[in-house]
């Protein structure tokens, strides 16, 4: 049966399903994948935080039911990093929701403000959750191109001026995935000039806030004099921690945006398991060395992908923050797009990436490399993809005979 349910209808084709399904039957016949599809952190949650998870779980009370918006320890937990991190006092009963990672908080944030018809303003290339979250909650999404900062600030004047009803919501999301774009505070103050100036509400994405490699950590927008009239921000520990698979995120900010997240989320969850939210109250307040050892490990990473993958024909500039590289197709492969380039590059040469395409149409000519490999992975890796390099017209043609034969 042919699924025709309004929400499901508005979604498109998951546009990384074929370089999976693919990857999937590669490995399923015992090749050797090495994978940088996915921003699925590999390195362990350090010990003090699975120590502080196994203490609580003990506990005889710890199964019974949470609060949908955290328990107060891990709220001010939230608020102790924003102080100690940005300079930013907020209140943890009604500046600071704990959500079920950063990807929830977002799509229950688009819920909570978006009326039918409703039109939000959305770079792209983006993470997708920022222009579908609004999708499923039955908003308009107006696409800006956001290859830079710059590109997608000017762009937002002009869909400002071009949109019918106008626009209430204004995504920004830096260190961006998948760009890995980094922004600094004077971008934020145009941002919010310009949401106030155009009556719009901001939802800033930072969830790469603590992986940065030049001695430049991201700042907040709610750092900007009067940003919390407007905005709110979306956080995780995911990628700070090491911690993907226990979801935990926040979003703080603007009061009354908070307080219809929290409405919201009284309907659909009782919160995280409490377990979890002490364990990660236990990040927060304990021992950062471990944000700075994950941090290193990831720029060591960096450096060895855009140096190995340069020695081998490919260069890849290096990101300046987050956990990717955001790669312009190698030159031969410029013409074929980066779905084709994708598939080929797994079935040839047994290293997966993810489509630049399936991030927005503005994302086409790219493709993004997760750090989610060890530098000897890395490096095998771009030992792989100089000899599809050295072969990529034959590939090339055999590619094109296959779609003609189809």
């Amino acid at each position: 049966m042919t699924p025709d349910f309004h929400r499901i209808r508005r979604l498109p084709p998951y546009v990384f399903e074929e370089v999976n399904r693919i990857k999937a039957g590669l490995r399923a016949d015992g090749v050797d994948i090495i994978d940088f599809g996915m921003g699925n952190p590999d390195m362990p949650t350090p010990k003090h935080i699975v120590d502080k998870l196994i203490e609580t779980a003990r506990d005889p009370k710890a199964g019974r039911y949470s609060a949908s918006k955290g328990i107060l320890g891990l709220r001010k937990a939230m608020a102790g990093y924003y102080a100690r991190r940005f300079g930013v006092t907020l209140n943890p009963e009604t500046e600071v929701v704990a959500t079920l990672g950063s990807k929830e908080g977002f799509a229950n944030l688009a819920q909570a403000l978006t009326a039918p018809g409703d039109v939000i303003v959305c770079p792209n290339p983006a993470y997708p959750i920022h222009a579908y979250g609004f999708i499923m909650a039955g908003g308009v999404i107006r696409h800006v191109p956001a290859l830079s900062p710059e590109e997608y600030l000017s762009g937002v004047s002009r869909a400002v001026r071009h949109s019918a009803p106008p626009p209430s919501v204004l995504v920004v999301s830096y260190p961006s995935n998948p760009t890995a774009q980094w922004v600094d505070l004077d971008f934020y103050r145009e941002v919010v000039a310009l949401a106030k100036k155009h009556d719009m509400l901001v939802l800033s994405d930072v969830a790469y806030s603590e992986i940065y490699f030049e001695d430049n950590p991201p700042p907040s927008i709610l750092q900007v004099e009067g940003a919390r009239d407007i905005a709110v921000e979306v956080n995780s520990l995911s990628k700070t921690y090491a911690m993907a698979g226990w979801r935990v995120g926040m979003v703080v900010g603007n009061d009354r945006m908070c307080a219809a997240l929290a409405r919201v989320k009284s309907y659909l969850d009782y919160g995280a398991y409490t377990p979890i939210q002490v364990a990660a109250a236990a990040a927060l307040n304990g021992p950062q060395d471990c944000v700075e050892e994950i941090r290193q490990t990831y720029k060591r990473r960096r450096d060895c992908l855009v140096d190995s993958m340069r020695r081998a024909g490919w260069d890849i500039p290096a990101p300046p923050a987050s956990m990717f590289a955001w790669a312009p197709l190698p030159e031969p492969f410029r013409e074929a797009g980066s779905m084709l380039f994708s598939k080929l590059l797994v079935e040839e040469a047994g290293v997966a990436v993810a489509p630049g395409s399936g991030f927005g149409e503005y994302g086409e000519g790219y493709v993004r490399i997760g750090l989610v490999e060890n530098e000897q992975r890395i490096r095998q890796a771009a030992r792989n993809v100089k000899r599809f390099l050295a072969h990529a017209e034959e590939i090339l043609g055999r590619a094109h005979n296959a779609l003609a034969a189809q």
